[in-house]
């Protein structure tokens, strides 16, 4: 057995939001230095790491990433940090693997370099590790994410992740208050929040695209019940499966917030606070992935491509710089969901991610 579960359970009981893995990264970057690799702390300014393993010879650079944060929840009242993504597994799975390829010695050409990124909820992790120039000399990166048992159960993997875009869009809607009783005198911020949210509702994509769009937080308070609210914030999130339909489907939301916002004398200052693109994959590496996948779990172990409404900032990699990418799914039985307050998987499968990452890594540098 490997120590990846060492690594997990103290990362687990550590949970930071993004920009905030403080305590996370000093760990990872004290054990990869003491295994051996050159580390480079604070990459942009942020908690990102990189490390590189360079065996002077000729060959490809390749990069493995993992992400760090954890996500905020509002549990019993309490604003929280807690790993319900699993991102605690990712780390400890690449720094597992990251310091048995070292100890055995079988890396043979080329860079090995790990980068170790934070802050992949909010969008903005990858983006910043790359303006932090962690991937100027990269020719290939790969990531992972674990699975929910009903997309991929323990004991099967998945070579390719299809991700979808997702945005996040935030209103602030600015109405004119009003005594309740002279409501002809106000713009109601409420009334505007309501149209805008019924406005987007209408908007429709080609049938055969799985797209969404959907309101996900509205705040309006005119802090006594007998006036008329001025002020209003209204959230959105969409997702789509490829970057043209997410064009589509924002330039229409943003569209529909303005017009039917000021349809009654209302203003809308919107702003477009995230942006994931959907996956680009490289057949080469998604061919490499596969058949480490098959090395370690054999070929019943290999599941079909998954293609998922989910996000991941991952894909900033490839998108902003000419890198071959690849993607895979873990399966870890993992229950009752993603982001779910009691998210719980099998932490024994975490073997699994080692074995296939180390593979992977072999295929290209070995």
């Amino acid at each position: 057995m490997s120590n990846v579960l060492e690594h997990y359970h103290y990362l687990h009981q550590i949970p930071e939001l993004g920009f905030e893995e403080v305590k996370t990264s000093n760990y990872i970057a004290n054990k990869l230095e003491e295994a051996g690799y050159k580390v480079t702390r604070n990459i942009n300014n942020t908690t990102g790491i990189v490390a590189e393993y360079d065996t002077g010879k000729s060959g490809p650079v390749l990069a493995l990433r993992a992400d760090m944060d954890a996500l905020g929840h509002i549990i019993d009242g309490q604003h929280c940090a807690r790993h319900t993504c699993g991102h605690d597994g990712h780390s400890s799975m690449l720094l597992t693997a990251a310091q048995e390829l070292i100890k055995e010695g079988n890396i043979k050409k080329g860079k090995l370099k790990l980068i170790f990124q934070p802050a992949e909820e909010l969008g903005s992790g990858a983006l910043a590790m790359i303006e932090g120039g962690a991937i100027d000399d990269v020719d290939m990166i790969i990531g992972l994410h674990v699975r929910p048992k009903d997309e991929c159960p323990k004991g099967f993997a998945s070579a390719a992740m299809f991700y979808s875009a997702s945005t996040t869009v935030e209103v602030d809607i600015h109405g004119i208050p009003a005594h309740g009783a002279r409501p002809h005198l106000g713009v109601n911020a409420l009334d505007a929040a309501t149209m805008a949210i019924q406005a987007v509702n209408t908007i429709h994509l080609a049938p055969s695209l799985t797209y969404s769009v959907k309101a996900t937080r509205c705040i309006c308070d005119a802090g006594v019940t007998n006036a008329i609210p001025s002020e209003a914030y209204v959230c959105w999130d969409l997702r789509a499966p490829t970057n043209p339909a997410m064009d589509e489907l924002k330039a229409k939301t943003l569209k529909a917030i303005e017009l039917s916002v000021a349809s009654i004398g209302a203003k809308a200052d919107i702003k477009v606070s995230k942006e994931i693109p959907a996956a680009e994959i490289d057949d080469e590496v998604t061919k490499i992935i596969a058949e480490s996948i098959t090395d370690v779990l054999g070929k019943e172990g290999l599941k079909d491509p998954i293609f998922t409404p989910g996000g991941e900032d991952f894909f900033n990699y490839p998108r902003e710089r000419d890198v071959k990418s690849g993607f895979w799914g873990l399966g870890v039985d993992l229950t009752p969901g993603l982001h779910h307050p009691d998210m719980t998987f099998d932490t024994s499968a975490l073997e699994n991610g080692v074995k296939i990452t180390k593979t992977c890594a072999l295929k290209v540098l070995g």
